[in-house]
């Protein structure tokens, strides 16, 4: 196997675009990668996370979605990080050999999540066994203790992880803990450290992040990028202006109560695309919050302007 480019930069985890009935809109992949591409900047994504609904499809729509991204991405996108985390050990494997079979560049897997009893030793024997469905496939952890309610630090489950998992590159962290992201770069330097926090990505660059996995850089991919490239060289004031921008926006759309819904309203109003409605048992974005982020994006292009 030919050597890949290190997973490094922004990472969009994708919307799963959706008709008004609740199927999947496959239709609009092939747009929404040139769209990320030659709008956003973005060259890599994460297919069937939390932004995807992952966890609300069924495995044969979840199969069905990585094949689409990756054939639609082929010799257009960088990376196609496949999510193949659930709460089945069968099923995630046979996503994971799926994923290996169509051309993934990497795979992800969340802690499955219903039994929170979980220790480190069992975590790390369930996700070997996922990763070794794909042994010639990158394996990234997805780390998002909110909402698995899994409380395993990363740094943690870091100790011994290459010696289970040949294959094991890095961590999506989705944390706001700093300290044990922290740990992570200072005892494992040599992983990808892909941070999952948008609204803190200036902080974690500085603590050693390579990279960054979001829903937020499918539509401010763009803002972002220019604080990444501010960032590298050097200047900080500007990378912290873009920052300051970014939260600010972010900080609006939360106080709305902004979930996945309300990123497929946001996507939809930015790109043109349709994302469609969220799937039950999630409500759809009303169109008062439509309406108030569409003033709200036309008030923080006026201020980066300025």
């Amino acid at each position: 196997m030919a050597p890949q480019k290190k997973l490094q930069g922004l990472v969009a985890a994708t919307i799963t675009p959706m008709t008004p009935d609740g199927e999947i809109n496959f239709s609009v992949i092939g747009q929404y990668v040139d769209y990320l591409i030659n709008e956003q900047g973005v060259r890599s994504i994460f297919v069937n996370g939390t932004t995807g609904e992952g966890l609300s499809l069924s495995i044969q729509e979840r199969k069905q979605l990585a094949e689409e991204w990756i054939t639609k991405g082929k010799d257009k996108l960088d990376h196609v990080i496949i999510h193949v985390g659930a709460l089945s050990l069968p099923e995630s494997k046979g996503l994971a050999k799926h994923a290996a079979e169509t051309g993934a560049d990497g795979i992800a897997v969340i802690a499955p999540s219903f039994f929170k009893q979980v220790t480190k030793g069992a975590l790390v024997a369930f996700l070997k066994e996922v990763a070794s469905e794909a042994p010639g496939v990158p394996f990234y952890y997805y780390h998002i203790p909110r909402l698995t309610g899994i409380k395993i630090c990363a740094e943690e489950l870091f100790d011994g992880m290459k010696e289970h998992i040949p294959t094991f590159q890095g961590v999506k962290f989705s944390d706001t803990d700093l300290l044990d992201f922290g740990r992570c770069v200072r005892n494992n330097g040599q992983f990808v450290l892909l941070y999952g926090v948008d609204e803190q990505l200036l902080s974690a660059l500085i603590m050693g992040a390579t990279g960054a996995i979001g829903s937020t850089y499918n539509y401010l991919g763009k803002v972002n990028n220019l604080m990444l490239k501010a960032f590298a060289n050097g200047d900080h004031f500007t990378a912290q202006k873009y920052q300051f921008c970014i939260q600010e926006f972010l900080s609006f759309v939360i106080a709305q109560g902004f979930g996945v819904p309300q990123i497929k309203a946001v996507m939809t109003l930015i790109s043109g695309i349709p994302m469609g409605p969220p799937r039950l048992p999630l409500s759809s974005a009303s169109e008062d919050f439509v309406a108030k982020v569409k003033a709200k994006l036309e008030s923080l292009k006026n201020s980066l302007h300025s």
